[in-house]
């Protein structure tokens, strides 16, 4: 059974920076790709960026150059660096682990960091 334990959300204002972090428990941690969703309120979630088990990231055009993911495999742990935020940034970020194995495709989720961005 996989855990995922988000940390490091809060309030932030317009311009600062934030790093949430994502703990696994469980063996597919290195060969699963880890994601960050986000959802705001009356919105849906959506994707906010991904790094698969080889290294390859994407990230959703709104975050690029001022978000980074990154993973630890050591530790089990996913990061996202949000940096320059911006209050449309504000939303619940969810942590994603996605393991396809034959035809098969298993998502797990955390239970969500709040982060808002507000002067």
């Amino acid at each position: 059974q996989v855990q995922l334990v988000e940390s490091g959300g809060g309030l932030v204002q317009p311009g600062g920076s934030l790093r949430l972090s994502c703990a696994a428990s469980g063996s597919l941690f290195s060969i699963s790709t880890m994601g960050w969703y986000r959802q705001a309120p009356g919105k849906q979630r959506e994707l906010v960026a991904a790094i698969d088990s080889g290294g390859s990231i994407n990230y959703v055009d709104s975050v690029k150059g001022r978000f980074t993911i990154s993973r630890d495999n050591t530790k089990s742990t996913v990061y996202l660096q949000m940096n320059s935020l911006k209050p449309e940034d504000t939303a619940v970020y969810y942590c994603n682990l996605d393991w396809k194995v034959g035809s098969g495709q298993y998502k797990y989720w955390g239970q969500g960091t709040q982060v808002t961005v507000s002067s």
